[in-house]
């Protein structure tokens, strides 16, 4: 790109996003040794690599001669869609504010450029219902403020506004451990900070036509099986249809009125400007004539149930029967086979693969609950990293639709889910599950991946660590000790282990016989949970 230039066209915006992936690509393994805590966890790099690789795949099918507006919107959307982890999805919505800003332009000005970086840093914000300075968010702000700078003066280039933005980025990256306590103690700053700066890094070298380089970062001290129920046979309405429409402007309830009408079973989702339908009807051709005033059609499948109704689909070895689309399940995310078996047990509609280092993006909640059987459903994702996504479901799907109870660990997930009734309301299971969830008690075991400082404690690499309620009590090299430490502090009658795919029946067991020969008190019940990463996971009543 001419270094002078003062816009850029739409080929070098995807050449400055592609730039962004590839940069990540060489620099996300650095990000995550920034992590601060040394739980195995969805590494902030690589949820955010995940993320943009999402973007780089949709951009890359776009023709360079598309407009500036229209690589920001397929950007954002394809970003939300594959937004993993907290970082990955305040990064996404980061995207989307750009895409709102650029919309409708065929090149973009510095000033255009400027105001779209400052949408992305509003849509960002927002995205978190409390935002934490010194984290990832305060880098952005930042780099907007970096941006706002630059473009008041007339002569600068679009390469000179990034480099003042990546500056400022970095002078407010370097003081987030003034700002949270943990960066100070571990000796490093905020990782999806860091991960910004390598953003815009990668964004430069793409639109100078040059390679992404290695950074200097400076470090610190199988999908399981779900059931994608088939509904029974429909006489009256006997077409499955699905379509989606390109380039509408209409809200889901515009939708939902022209189209009720026509079937029943009915899903809408609206992503900015893609509408997606799924209706089963008597005449295929009537919805999809009314879609085709909202924009152009595309994906479009049409099955008659006749043929469909005796197909059957398994979790594991287990038949679902056909049920009809109505009432609310549970939605909840799962960390291994044997948790996935006992959540369904427990009475779990549908679950998703996912956990520490294996944070489900947002497409696979979506995909879940528009194949699902219920009309409404309740998440549960287990995960503090995954809350994010599932928050981005309830806001792409509606809250009519969709709600999540954010529970951080597998205690507070079989807690809120062992109190689901589905003959209440979807606002008062809600309310039961989210206080049940609260109460539980949860503990967990996993191995140390780096060196570092917790709460004053020091850790080391390979040691076990103890984690209580999501915050870590204990670092021995003896497991025994780190689960004593785990449960010394409760007044405990019930210890669930559920041992990963580390440990054997046997080995579980045998930790079982120790704890209950410390403890005449406790009833130490052993299952197995298969996770990975934690070779146990706790509850405690």
């Amino acid at each position: 790109m001419d270094q002078e230039a003062r816009f850029i066209t739409g080929k070098q915006f995807k050449d400055m996003l592609l730039g962004a992936y590839h940069s990540f690509e060489k620099n996300y393994e650095s990000i995550n040794d920034l992590n601060v805590f040394p739980v195995p966890d969805g590494d902030t790099g690589t949820n955010m690599m995940h993320t943009l690789a999402s973007v780089a795949k949709e951009i890359s099918a776009m023709p360079d001669t598309c407009d500036a507006g229209e690589v920001g919107t397929v950007a954002g959307r394809a970003a939300i869609m594959g937004a993993r982890g907290n970082s990955g999805v305040i990064l996404s919505q980061l995207l989307r504010g750009i895409g709102k800003g650029t919309a409708g332009k065929k090149v973009l000005t510095h000033t255009e450029f400027g105001k779209a970086f400052q949408y992305g840093v509003l849509y960002a914000y927002r995205s978190v219902s409390t935002p934490v300075e010194g984290t990832i968010l305060t880098v952005a702000r930042g780099m907007a403020k970096g941006t706002y700078s630059k473009i008041r003066g007339e002569n600068s280039t679009f390469v000179e506004i990034l480099e003042a933005a990546i500056e400022n980025g970095k002078e407010y990256l370097k003081h987030t451990p003034e700002m949270l306590p943990a960066l100070k103690a571990a000796g490093v700053v905020d990782a999806g900070g860091q991960g910004l700066i390598v953003f815009l890094e990668g964004c430069v070298a793409g639109i100078q036509g040059k390679d992404c380089e290695v950074l200097p970062i400076e470090k610190g001290t199988k999908t399981i099986s779900r059931a994608q129920n088939v509904e029974p046979l429909d006489l009256e309405f006997p077409y499955c249809t699905e379509f989606i429409v390109k380039g509408a402007s209409v809200d889901k309830q515009t939708v939902c009125d022209a189209l009720t009408g026509f079937g029943n079973s009915m899903i809408v989702a609206v992503v900015d400007d893609i509408v997606k339908v799924h209706i089963h009807t008597k005449n295929p051709g009537n919805a999809l004539n009314t879609a085709q005033q909202w924009g152009t059609l595309h994906d479009i499948k049409v099955e008659n149930m006749v043929d469909q109704h005796e197909n059957r689909l398994f979790v594991g070895e287990e038949t679902i029967a056909p049920v009809v689309k109505n009432g609310i399940g549970v939605l909840t995310v799962a960390a291994g086979e044997g948790i996935a078996k006992i959540m369904h047990e427990y009475g779990a509609a549908e679950i998703i693969s996912g956990g520490q280092s294996m944070n489900p993006p947002v497409e696979d909640f979506v995909k879940a609950i528009e194949a699902g059987s219920y009309e409404q459903y309740i998440i549960l994702p287990n995960n503090k990293n995954i809350i994010l996504a599932a928050e981005q479901v309830r806001k792409l799907l509606g809250n009519s639709r969709v709600a999540f109870i954010p529970t951080t660990n597998l205690a507070q997930g079989l807690a809120a889910l062992l109190h689901f009734d589905a003959t209440r309301s979807l606002e008062d299971n809600v309310a039961i599950m989210s206080n049940e969830a609260k109460q539980a008690v949860s503990g967990a075991i996993t191995r140390a991946v780096r060196d570092s400082v917790v709460h004053g404690m020091e850790v080391y690499k390979d040691e076990f660590l103890g984690i209580l309620n999501d915050r870590i009590v204990a670092s021995s090299k003896d497991m025994i000790e780190a689960i004593k430490a785990v449960l010394a502090d409760g007044d405990y009658e019930i210890v669930s282990l559920y041992y990963g795919d580390e440990l054997d029946q046997e080995t579980a067991e045998e930790l079982a016989e120790q704890l209950e020969e410390i403890n005449e008190d406790w009833e130490v019940e052993t299952f197995f949970g298969g996770q990975p990463l934690y070779p146990l996971l706790m509850s405690m009543e």
